[in-house]
């Protein structure tokens, strides 16, 4: 591959995030001028974006006649916002989160601003309040929907296929391209990951006067809903987003945005991986230094050599600064305290083991014992002397410190370059290992998803065992036992046959080769059933998905499939497929990332 200079890559590559917050309301349409999303410095994305704007959530329903809401056992009809949002609760009710405190009481304070006078002076405890035909009316209707006939299935289908032409697609520099999702989000009750200090407050409706619309100054701006106005109407063609607003509870931005499938975003996707392929040119060097500043007489640069020690092996993010009660206590490489590290001399027939357990992004758990190179683990204990547990581990340290010297070292070199990197590589070497050419296409495909699990588990993406798991591993163990008892009964009449040939004195017949063809296809459903169970239990507590799409160069999966004979619809679904379009053409089966 042809490598461009050092400046060029700079200016073709390189993603500089920046997020300014909102400003106060009060400030009017200036407020977010300064920019609302991740810019590419002065690099210009389109010349010419037309669209039709978000599609809104329709206005609440009232609930039918029958449907009623009680408070200390007695009917209430209740005004129509604090009936909106008292059905939100009620849908929610069979969700363990409606159980917690936190939800319950951050949901009534909302609830109660949405109240009249009246409603809050009757309506004063949440225990007293009875949602329950409520939910019960959401779960039949619910419950209707998934029996409805196949011509209302297909009616439905039809008019959300019309409203997917109509909203679904923009013109981007002459093309005709697919968004992502073209709907803002309704209104609802915020969730949040373990446990949020937000969670149960309301998410307000979005409001046309609440969305910003980008569009290019020469197209036709979308026309809002009847009665309303944008916030604002922009045209700044260095971002990718069309509809932008900020949702209520974070002040996070939401944004519509091009389908991943999209020629746009997969120049983006291209450019992430040729950045994360450029840092192995120069990895080498840079664990050199790391390795040599661990020997620094400056506490600092030490703490920075470990910190990126950890980034670079265990493929840990940097960790954000937060406001104390904004979010769930997660965190970072740069934000790790003392009492989540506990260091072993000796542990597990390893010396020098770091023992990891923190909650991180999504409030997903690390929990991870690794043994690290002695001058690492001499190091923490440094920085653990005379600190109390809730004390910072890299005190001397900070995010934005450490992103500077990332970019120090290679321009564009992020936590997120090293991730994607080392999971690429990862899956490459696991894919090397475990692949065999004389394998059967089944042992192939589960060879990709145990390398794709390794990877899974190197980025800590993980999940809760679905409910539902030991049910469809009953099923599945049945089917097992019913289809080796359909070998035994194959093998036994196979068996029979040849005995009848031998009386005969003949070697073959076509009953013979027709119970022979049945034996053969039997085995092979039963090693794909067998197969399809040892996929499901390792992979239980594994999220496969997040590494596949976002840190996972698709040149190499696809590369592994020309070499190895496998179907690419084996590893990539359609709409996956329609996402790395861009990837096929590029890789060869002899590519290597």
């Amino acid at each position: 591959m042809l490598l461009l200079p050092l400046r060029v890559l700079r200016r073709r590559f390189q993603h500089v995030s920046r997020r300014v917050p909102c400003r106060q309301a009060s400030q009017g349409a200036e407020a977010n001028r300064a920019g609302w999303e991740e810019k590419s410095r002065n690099r210009v994305k389109w010349r010419q974006l037309e669209h039709k704007g978000p599609y809104f959530t329709p206005a609440y329903e009232p609930l039918p006649d029958g449907v009623r809401f009680f408070y200390d056992g007695k009917p209430v009809k209740l005004s129509l916002p604090a009936e909106e949002v008292a059905t939100l609760y009620g849908k929610m009710l069979h969700l363990e989160c409606t159980t917690k405190e936190v939800f319950q009481r951050n949901f009534f304070s909302d609830w109660r601003k949405e109240m009249t006078a009246e409603e809050r002076k009757l309506i004063t405890h949440l225990d007293k309040c009875d949602f329950v035909e409520i939910h019960r009316h959401f779960m039949e209707r619910t419950e209707a929907r998934r029996t409805l006939p196949r011509e209302q299935k297909q009616k439905l289908k039809e008019e959300a296929e019309e409203l997917q032409q109509e909203f679904g697609y923009c013109i981007l520099d002459g093309h005709r391209e697919k968004i992502g999702n073209f709907k803002t989000e309704p209104p609802g009750l915020f969730c949040g990951r373990g446990d949020h200090p937000k969670m149960g407050m309301l998410k307000r409706r979005v409001m046309p006067e609440d969305v910003v619309i980008n569009c290019s100054r020469d197209s036709k701006i979308p026309e809002p809903p009847a009665g309303h106005q944008w916030k604002e109407v922009r045209s700044d063609n260095t971002v990718t987003w069309l509809a932008a607003w900020t949702e209520n509870i974070q002040n996070s931005f939401k944004y519509i945005i091009l389908n991943p499938s999209s020629k746009l975003k997969g120049e983006m996707d291209w450019q992430k991986y040729e950045v994360a392929r450029r840092l192995k040119g120069v990895v080498d060097e840079i664990r050199a230094q790391y390795q040599a500043d661990w020997k620094s007489p400056e506490r600092k640069k030490r703490q920075l050599a470990v910190a990126l020690y950890f980034i670079d092996k265990l493929a840990l993010r940097t960790g954000n600064e937060k406001e104390e009660g904004e979010t769930a206590d997660t965190v970072g490489c740069c934000s790790l305290r003392v009492e989540h590290v506990r260091l072993h001399e000796k542990a597990d027939g390893r010396e020098h083991v770091v023992e990891l357990d923190f909650l991180g992004k999504d409030s997903i758990r690390y929990n991870n014992r690794v043994p690290v190179e002695k001058l690492v683990f001499q190091n923490l204990q440094h920085f653990m002397e005379d600190k109390d547990p809730k004390d910072d581990l890299f005190d001397a340290l900070t995010t934005a410190g450490l992103n500077k010297h990332l970019q120090d070292l290679m321009e564009g070199l992020t936590a997120k370059v090293f991730r994607t990197y080392n999971a690429s590589i990862t899956l490459q070497e696991q894919l090397r290992v475990l692949t065999r050419a004389e394998d059967s296409l089944t042992s192939k495909v589960l060879a990709y998803k145990r390398a794709n699990r390794a990877v899974a588990i190197l980025c800590n993406h993980r999940r809760a065992i679905p409910k539902t798991f030991e049910k469809s591993m009953r099923t599945l163990q049945q089917k097992i036992e019913t289809k080796k008892a359909q070998v035994a009964e194959a093998q036994v009449e196979l068996e029979k046959a040849k005995a009848d040939l031998r009386i005969r004195g003949e070697s073959k017949s076509k009953s013979w080769l027709q119970k022979q063809r049945r034996l053969l296809r039997l085995e092979e459903q039963l090693v794909r059933l067998c197969t399809q169970a040892t996929d499901k239990e390792e992979n239980k507590q594994v999220a496969l998905g997040t590494a596949k799409l976002n840190y996972l160069d698709p040149r190499i999966s696809i590369a592994w499939c020309k070499r190895f004979g496998v179907p690419i619809e084996k590893i990539y679904s359609k709409t996956q497929r329609e996402r790395f379009a861009w990837s096929f053409n590029q890789a060869g089966e002899d590519f290597e990332f």
